[in-house]
């Protein structure tokens, strides 16, 4: 059984950088909050926070931060690094 080698699963550490991971942890949360923020505001909620939905606000700012962070990965895009020769020479990094 040969292990694969390092580097050809590129796709995954894409996919797992963690700007993606929290980007989208954001608009999980930002969808959901605005959403609650749309649906339910009564005026018990309207007396405890001034008159502003707090849960709309939210929704919107957690949907603009992952905005950002999905921009970010998309404008500066991960390259992981490619095995030296060296590495490869001595089987560092193998299992």
């Amino acid at each position: 059984m040969s292990a694969q080698p390092r580097g050809t699963d590129r796709k995954a550490d894409v996919l797992f950088d963690i700007r993606t991971v929290i980007g989208g942890l954001f608009a999980v949360y930002g969808v959901v909050c605005l959403v609650w923020g749309l649906v339910s505001f009564t005026d018990a909620d309207r007396a405890k926070t001034g008159g502003i939905n707090l849960n709309l606000w939210s929704g919107i700012g957690m949907l603009a931060l992952s905005a950002v962070f999905i921009g970010w990965t998309l404008a500066r895009p991960l390259h992981p690094a490619e095995p030296t020769a060296d590495a490869a020479a001595t089987g560092e990094g193998e299992e």
